[in-house]
């Protein structure tokens, strides 16, 4: 398991949000080594990466989206259904991996990249109309969601510098089953799901008090 490439985002005006703004969705792979920190909590625009930054502050950076990953073989996968070429870092992607489960993470689960740095699988991206109109392709969002393969956001835990073809190490595996692919299907078409999260300890507390609410008003889960 190893980075394919670390990718930072290059600025540029955001015809797809109302109003005028910025979007860091143009990631491109950087050379070299890339400092990772803990950026703090959202709304400032901070994320993991030195050299990169969250433009729509409400929604995303922070400690809970530091860092995206994304899996090379999963941007293989839509490479070949959509017939055009997909590289590193075109899913706004930070960390693009090769040989690592992104969407079987569990939540709370723990990576070690290179010598320093470890991060904490947080959940997973939820796609915006930005990232519609960025990809052009019609129907991406609907397209995208239905295929359940989000990629991860995760939290700085130990920072340090990581770049491209760094060994990626699982760590950390807690005791529960509750994977990214899990939380985005909860999220977006299966909402009845919501109760099954709530043994990660780890959830980000908006989608804890989002799967407590769900709970309580439908009682206990009938499924297996």
């Amino acid at each position: 398991m190893k980075l394919v490439s670390v990718n930072v985002g290059r600025p540029r005006p955001n015809p797809w949000k109302k109003g005028p703004g910025a979007t860091g969705i143009d990631k491109r792979p950087v050379d070299g080594p890339v400092a990772v920190h803990a950026p703090g909590p959202k709304g400032s625009g901070e994320v993991g990466l030195a050299g990169d930054r969250a433009h729509d502050v409400r929604h995303h950076g922070g400690t809970d989206q530091a860092v995206y990953a994304y899996a090379r073989e999963d941007l293989d996968v839509w490479q070949a259904e959509l017939g055009r070429p997909l590289a590193d870092g075109v899913f706004g992607e930070n960390l693009t991996t090769l040989g690592l489960d992104v969407n079987g993470a569990l939540i709370g689960e723990r990576w070690r990249i290179g010598r320093d740095v470890v991060l904490e699988v947080s959940g997973p991206r939820i796609p915006c109309s930005t990232f519609q109109g960025w990809l052009g392709v019609d129907g991406w969002l609907k397209r995208f969601t239905g295929a359940a393969v989000p990629g991860a956001y995760l939290r700085v835990v130990e920072p340090g510098e990581i770049r491209a073809a760094d060994p990626v190490e699982v760590v950390h595996r807690p005791d529960h089953e509750v994977t990214v692919a899990l939380v985005f299907r909860a999220l977006t078409l299966e909402p009845g799901l919501l109760p099954r999260l709530l043994p990660a300890e780890a959830l980000e507390e908006e989608v804890r008090e989002l799967a407590l609410r769900r709970s309580a008003s439908a009682g206990p889960d009938p499924s297996p």
